[in-house]
């Protein structure tokens, strides 16, 4: 049985991975054009700063559906490892050939780092798989490093679900405490805690974190009002960090595992969690919202993998012609809406639909 919040936390997050792409995409424009602590300064700094939150929340939701139950090793891997090999290994393929047909087709508009020809087109595209093609100046496949992430946190998350099946909360939060002490030393204030802490660090911490707060009965954490406090202080402090270590020629961004955006993210998280606190009616059962965002949850893998290379080639074609806050809209909506509707589609094709991303 589907958990709405869950659906609602996976579309949330593929639209801040796609709005933080996008304000990624077009904000060296700011950098060249616009003046710090301008209008459009301010929209691109927190949008880099904020809407980090994306890859954060899909890991905490990867803990918060996997972690705890009662499972073997090998029917664990069979079914997660080809779900995001298969459509990795696809739209990988399809856009990279796009890519290398429209830079043969128009060598004057789009750049691939380092001259080709037909021959080279294998190299291109296991770099292009490694996230390390740069196209006009850009990773247009730059979205690609989750995959990798993902897949080892995959690996190692039957080990970590054996320790909490054995464990209760308590000692998750013995782990919680030391990984929030890397993301203050490590990942906030860019130096080591003196006590070796490596097994604790990283985007494990964020597939247990997920797995606590779904499970924990901590009356702060299911209070809405504790919900909204965690948001606005990370927002807060990421933001005002950014602004201090900003400069004219470039935008400061805290890694995505900063104690800052540990504190936002387990803000959202829980907001959702405790959202039927509010009894919104817009989210009646058979509503268009509620549908709307049940699809997007549904696309969002496949919407992950292919928005960037378009989001790329939207801003290249149109930098020159739209103004910057007209420029971002219509990157984001496009960017987001036209894999989405290409999804819904293909998701009717029979074979097709169980290798593209939808689940």
């Amino acid at each position: 049985m589907s958990i709405f919040y869950f659906d609602a936390l996976r579309a949330f997050a593929i639209i801040a991975v796609v709005l933080f792409h996008t304000v990624n995409t077009c904000g060296d424009l700011v950098v060249s054009h616009y003046a710090v602590l301008d209008y459009n300064w301010w929209i691109t700094d927190i949008g880099k700063t904020c809407l980090r939150c994306g890859v954060d929340i899909f890991l905490m939701l990867s803990g918060a559906l996997s972690l705890g139950r009662v499972w073997e090793i090998k029917p664990f891997l069979k079914k997660r490892i080809p779900r995001i090999v298969a459509p990795f290994a696809l739209w990988g393929f399809v856009l990279a050939v796009i890519v290398f047909v429209l830079a043969l087709m128009y060598p004057n508009l789009i750049h691939i780092k380092n001259s080709f020809g037909s021959s080279s087109f294998l190299p291109y595209l296991l770099n292009s798989y490694l996230s390390k093609t740069v196209v006009c100046g850009q990773l247009w496949f730059g979205q690609y490093w989750f995959f990798w992430m993902i897949l080892g946190t995959y690996l190692t998350m039957p080990i970590i679900n054996k320790w909490l099946l054995h464990s209760d909360l308590k000692e998750a939060e013995y782990f919680l405490f030391f990984w929030l002490i890397t993301c203050a030393f490590d990942y906030t204030l860019g130096f080591s805690f003196p006590i070796k802490l490596s097994y604790f660090s990283g985007p494990i911490g964020m597939v247990v974190l997920g797995y606590y707060l779904r499970h924990t009965k901590r009356k702060v954490f299911n209070d809405i009002r504790f919900s909204i406090l965690l948001i606005v202080i990370g927002v807060f402090l990421s933001v005002s960090t950014s602004y201090l270590f900003s400069t004219t020629h470039s935008f400061f961004t805290l890694d995505r595992y900063s104690l800052f955006m540990a504190i936002q993210v387990a803000g959202i998280f829980t907001l959702f969690k405790n959202l039927s606190q509010l009894n919104l009616n817009v989210l009646s059962e058979n509503g268009i919202i509620k549908k709307a965002i049940f699809s997007i949850a549904q696309c969002s893998y496949g919407i992950y993998l292919t928005h960037r290379v378009l989001l790329c080639l939207l801003f290249l074609l149109l930098q020159a012609v739209l103004p910057y806050k007209v420029l971002l809209v219509v990157v984001a909506v496009v960017g987001f809406v036209v894999p989405w509707f290409v999804l819904m589609l293909l998701n009717k094709v029979p074979y097709l639909n169980e290798v593209i991303g939808v689940k």
